[in-house]
């Protein structure tokens, strides 16, 4: 017998719970694309995603996954033969960097691990060694999604700056954009890729690239038209935000998204998502004191606010997840990029997410640790209910 009936909680990383006012905004007929509403509506998106970002500089809407925006970014910057230096905290900055490789750039990666976030003295020591400032870009990742480690950009940028190295910094916000606080001009960021499907809370389908003169002045050869953010960032006409057809329903979407981060503001946005993420790793202090249930990441300040990684010894990664999801409705996250893969799950707590649900979510766990026997230290409830209560 199960008790999964009812509303299912996808409490993945990505794409994370859509509200009801975007589905509801998203739920009509396909728009005039030539003029009227649509034209006024895209134009208002701007402004905003800049606020989002921090930023007052340039931003380019993409047709696309964050795969895409990689893509984007790279294409803009890069001539065949440059090197970018990859900074590695997981899987997702290395497919970036793979991604650079299969456009004809020289990859030079330093690998962190799957449990720490940048050390900064190694990335000193490489750049104060290219002394022909060989490295065009540097790739960071602010959130790993499948560590759920969080980088300190602003720390980077200063290593950067003491060397006094040209190179770009480039840097990942798809996880943590609306969910971990990111300034992109204050920490001095010159190419910002992010997309919708997270803390911008709508369906997957569109991606964004935040940049500045430096990035759009370090123009390379691998740039093709329909990658051009510059049309895209100054566009004259409608057609050219998107090269083409406008992702028509993903536009109503996504305004009504912001209008919902902007009307609650982003300081309170950022205090939530802090909230939240500290409910859940208080469950998880208590459980991991009588078993194998362990945070990925053990600094508290190396976390991210919107995902956190959980290692749980093989298979009960894939048991508890297995028993969640199908004896209670509550879908978590796979154990991404990770060996075994059945060792770990993720929570992703991003977005439209309130205290009830992360206090169902502790709670569903709770009970599945206690179905299938998984040794667990006790208090977790009560742990995750004080820091509610303390809010």
């Amino acid at each position: 017998m199960s008790l999964s009936n009812g509303r299912k909680y996808l409490a993945i990383p990505g794409p994370s719970v859509i509200p009801d006012a975007v589905l509801q905004a998203m739920h009509r007929a396909s728009p005039n694309i030539y003029e009227g509403e649509l034209h006024d509506l895209t134009k208002s998106l701007i402004p905003d995603l800049k606020e989002v970002a921090m930023t007052a500089h340039n931003v380019a809407i993409y047709i696309g996954n964050g795969h895409a925006a990689w893509e984007a970014a790279l294409s803009n910057v890069l001539t065949r033969g440059d090197t970018v230096l990859v900074l590695a905290t997981g899987r997702f900055c290395i497919g970036w960097g793979e991604m650079a490789q299969s456009m004809g750039a020289v990859v030079q990666t330093i690998d962190h691990g799957m449990q720490s976030p940048v050390d900064l003295v190694q990335v000193e020591a490489a750049l104060a060694a290219d002394t022909d400032g060989r490295i065009k870009a540097i790739l960071a990742v602010h959130v790993d999604t499948s560590t759920s480690v969080k980088n300190d950009i602003a720390g980077l940028r200063g290593v950067i700056d003491r060397v006094g190295h040209p190179a770009l910094l480039m840097v990942d916000c798809i996880a943590s954009l609306g969910c971990d606080r990111f300034e992109m001009d204050a920490w001095g960021v010159d190419v910002m890729v992010a997309a919708c499907q997270k803390g911008l809370m709508t369906p997957a389908g569109i991606s964004f690239v935040w940049f500045n003169d430096k990035a759009d002045a370090a123009r390379g050869n691998c740039v093709t038209r329909y990658w051009d953010w510059r049309p895209r960032a100054t566009a004259e006409e409608y057609y050219q935000y998107f090269d083409g057809t406008a992702p028509t329903h993903h536009l109503y979407g996504l305004r009504a998204a912001l209008d919902l981060i902007m009307a609650e503001g982003l300081d309170h946005v950022f205090w939530r998502h802090e909230t939240l993420a500290r409910t859940l790793w208080a469950a998880f202090d208590c459980w991991s004191q009588g078993g194998p249930v362990q945070l990925n990441i053990a600094d508290p300040a190396a976390r991210s606010h919107a995902v956190t990684s959980v290692a749980i010894g093989s298979p009960n990664g894939a048991r508890l997840r297995h028993w969640c999801e199908h004896q209670c409705g509550l879908t978590l996250g796979i154990g991404l990029g990770r060996a075994p893969a059945d060792a770990f799950f993720r929570i992703g707590h991003m977005g439209h997410v309130n205290a009830h649900m992360i206090m169902g979510v502790v709670g569903t766990m709770q009970a599945g640790l206690t179905a299938l026997q998984i040794p667990h230290g006790a208090g977790a409830l009560d742990a995750a209910a004080g820091v509610i209560a303390a809010s």
